[in-house]
């Protein structure tokens, strides 16, 4: 098995003496342990929700993929990938995107406007990503709500027809990732709530605790 002493490793951190979701951590395997080592490399730790996508890593690395792939050569920046995430995450209730990505939202902005988005105040954002976060609020909420006057708004904010496409599969892959996370009781890991900007963790008071 590739990396299995990386995976032994891996499996007696701290982070992992209890369990990341209402499910047991899966069998090590090569493809699991992969997983594992990506985000110690990349956090420190291995995050509770790639213990419990981890039955499935194949699915995992496909739907983060489909993700990335969505938005390769898009119109839509960075940062209003971030906006939606947070708009997404505040609305759906999920604490763990919330901080993850409020964090986020902080490094391109600042930690205020970050926070505002978590309250469903847009303030700090500009035209096209309060556009943006109107429309995430308004597909997590009651997507069949939706008319031609708010495709609209979208459209006098600057969004083409592609990206407002793009923009709505977007919000709907990020709810999906979402309610599996909070399905299966994947708590944010303390660590993420720790390093989350202030305003951030104190505007998450919603979902699962840390």
């Amino acid at each position: 098995m590739t990396g299995g002493l990386a995976g032994r490793q891996v499996a007696h951190t701290d982070s992992m003496e209890s369990p990341g979701s209402f499910l047991a951590d899966p069998p090590l395997s090569a493809e699991v342990a992969a997983e594992y080592e990506a985000d110690v490399t990349a956090d420190g730790y291995v995050n509770n929700l790639t213990r419990a996508w981890c039955w499935r890593p194949d699915v995992l690395t496909a739907f983060q993929a489909l993700r990335q792939d969505l938005l390769v050569g898009s119109g839509l920046s960075g940062r209003e990938a971030a906006v939606m995430v947070v708009a997404t995450a505040a609305a759906r209730g999920d604490a763990y995107c919330a901080l993850a990505w409020g964090s986020r939202l902080a490094e391109l902005s600042d930690e205020a406007t970050a926070a505002g988005v978590l309250h469903g105040l847009d303030g700090g954002l500009s035209e096209r990503e309060a556009a943006l976060a109107g429309w995430s609020r308004q597909v997590v909420q009651d997507p069949n709500a939706t008319t031609d006057a708010d495709v609209d708004r979208l459209r006098d904010a600057g969004l083409n027809d592609l990206e407002i496409f793009e923009a709505t599969t977007y919000i709907a892959l990020r709810l999906a990732f979402s309610t599996v996370n909070d399905a299966l009781g994947a708590r944010p890991d303390q660590q993420l709530a720790e390093k989350a900007p202030r305003l951030v963790r104190e505007a998450v008071d919603f979902g699962r605790p840390a």
